[in-house]
């Protein structure tokens, strides 16, 4: 009888140990899904950082580019309030 109690604790044990790997074998393969994540997350925000910048110097080549060309004149606006006022 004691013989069997030996059998079925290490038949226990065994499933626990083999439960305990399974689960180490899931959470690494977790670790290594969220470390190719990381790296195509990083990847990205580094092209999206390089295209907001290029998109700011272009933004700034533009607001240059329209304050070279157009100087807006103070007397202009009067002369549109006077436009609007004759009926």
């Amino acid at each position: 009888m004691l013989y069997y109690v030996l059998i079925c604790i290490c038949l226990v044990l065994t499933g626990i140990a083999g439960l305990q790997m399974s689960y180490m074998l899931y959470l690494d393969r977790l670790d290594r899904e969220r470390k190719e994540r990381l790296k195509i997350l990083e990847r990205r925000c580094r092209r999206l950082t390089n295209r907001l910048e290029a998109a700011e110097r272009q933004l700034e080549e533009q607001e240059l580019l329209l304050s070279s060309v157009y100087e807006p004149d103070e007397e202009d606006d009067g002369s549109w309030a006077d436009v609007i006022e004759d009926p």
